[in-house]
């Protein structure tokens, strides 16, 4: 029996400022809405540029308190009056000094669910993460919402499988890859690795990716966010890669059964030889 969800992702490029950002992010929230979505993911660190091209401290100012910031409570509102709901990839201050890259979940009566704090923190040229995050100490939480049972995973999170088989474990039906990648460092991966995701843990992936060159460096992010099923087929097109655009699509979750039951690999697996694997 089919049991279909519109879901949407929204890339876009860098305003020049916090306030028009968040406004873009709302106009497309509304967008969303009025052509039936029902879930809707922006990109990492979605209110700001990326400012991990560069190491400034300057930069803290941009980390808000989660969910007690003025940006969680105003897209909670925004949830609940369009019944949508949304990740909120964000730049989080726990206290002062520890700051997170996380993900805000809102469901569609805008109660606040939890949020995902990225794991795997990168550190090379043009992603100074590491001078701005700590790794994330959230695990890989599965959000019960009125679009199904979500996850999230951000960015370079994505190289590493045994976040997205947690996930899966969990019981996630579509995941969420919100994420800032360049086109010189990881275009051969980007098309190739959720897709394999997709696949190996058998629930929908969401990819999203700004686009554009910031004033910040010379990281050249190209879009072309997409969503893909759990047999790696891509469902519509993808994204442009050059200009901003809300991607909407509707995901049929019927198919994670059939794909389950065609391939059992949660039976088949053997967790018990893999514990020399969680060695340091």
């Amino acid at each position: 029996m089919s049991r279909v969800i519109r879901a949407a992702l929204f890339q876009t490029s860098w305003t020049g400022d916090k306030e028009s950002m968040i406004q873009a992010h709302e106009r497309a929230a509304r967008d969303a809405a009025a052509q039936g979505a029902q879930v809707l993911c922006f990109q990492e660190l979605f209110y700001g540029p990326y400012f991990c091209q560069v190491q400034d401290a300057a930069f803290h100012a941009y980390a808000e308190r989660i969910p007690e910031g003025p940006t969680v409570r105003r897209f909670q509102a925004l949830a609940e009056e369009l019944g949508i709901v949304l990740v909120l990839p964000m730049y989080e201050e726990e206290q002062p000094g520890v700051l997170y890259n996380t993900a805000a979940v809102i469901d569609a009566d805008g109660s606040y669910l939890g949020k995902y704090r990225k794991t795997h923190i990168p550190q090379v040229r043009g992603f100074w993460e590491k001078f701005y995050f700590r790794p994330g100490n959230s695990g890989w939480p599965v959000f019960d919402t009125a679009a199904g049972r979500i996850g999230v995973y951000i960015c370079y999170d994505r190289h590493f499988p045994e976040g997205w088989r947690a996930l899966g474990l969990a019981g996630a039906e579509i995941v969420f890859n919100p994420s800032a990648t360049s086109r010189g460092l990881s275009r051969y991966l980007w098309q190739l690795e959720q897709p394999a995701a997709a696949v190996a843990n058998e629930y929908f992936v969401g990819a999203i990716n700004r686009v554009g060159v910031e004033d910040l460096g010379d990281n050249d992010f190209y879009g072309t966010s997409y969503f893909v099923d759990p047999q790696a087929r891509f469902v519509g097109e993808t994204a442009s890669d050059t200009k901003p655009e809300l991607v909407v699509r509707d995901l049929d979750l019927a198919t994670l059964h059939e794909v389950r039951s065609r391939w059992q690999f949660y039976r088949d697996r053997a967790p018990g030889a893999y514990q020399p694997l969680t060695a340091p």
